[in-house]
């Protein structure tokens, strides 16, 4: 209970955060999102899915993140046209809905695939997702239940450079081939 109570609070500075960046942006200050341009901060906000640089354990990663600045995450398990995420998992891991996502600042394929309930979010073919646990700038759900947080470099979901091949054997230096 304590953790939620953190986490609503959290919440809450972050999205005091979030709109006194709003007023900086809107009255013209520099932020290190705003790449020179109040108008390419305030596309990326409303884009259904743009980057961040946040913490991921103890590295510095650029990540998808939703409009609301949220982490976004894919599952392991899902499949190029279905997601494996029903009942009490999808509680914990909502589905980024939209009928017609916007992207902001990637360069992979931004879609949205009908699924049980409703249309959901892809980009380069994996499904999208939050975690109920997460805040705007804080990830808690990297690896958690097979869930990694999505990045503008994942590849398109079966690619066969997804697939890691086995290393090949390294040949004796020596000769001996037993």
């Amino acid at each position: 209970m304590n953790h939620r109570r953190n986490a609503i609070i959290g919440g809450a500075v972050a999205l005091s955060s979030f709109f006194a960046l709003g007023a900086g942006a809107a009255a013209g200050a520099a932020t290190p999102h705003a790449s020179g341009s109040t108008t390419h901060l305030a596309s990326a906000i409303q884009a259904t899915v743009h980057t961040a640089t946040t913490q991921v354990g103890a590295m510095t990663e650029t990540i998808l993140v939703n409009a609301k600045g949220l982490p976004l995450y894919y599952y392991q398990a899902d499949k190029a046209t279905k997601s494996q995420v029903s009942g009490a998992l999808a509680q914990l891991w909502p589905a980024v809905v939209s009928t017609k996502p916007t992207a902001s600042g990637v360069k992979g394929k931004v879609a949205s695939v009908e699924q049980a309930d409703g249309r959901q979010v892809t980009y380069n073919g994996h499904f999208l997702y939050t975690f109920v646990d997460d805040s705007p700038g804080h990830v808690t759900g990297q690896g958690v239940s097979d869930f990694f947080v999505a990045t503008p470099n994942i590849r398109t979901i079966g690619n066969p450079a997804t697939v890691k091949a086995a290393p090949a054997p390294v040949a004796p230096s020596r000769g001996y081939g037993y």
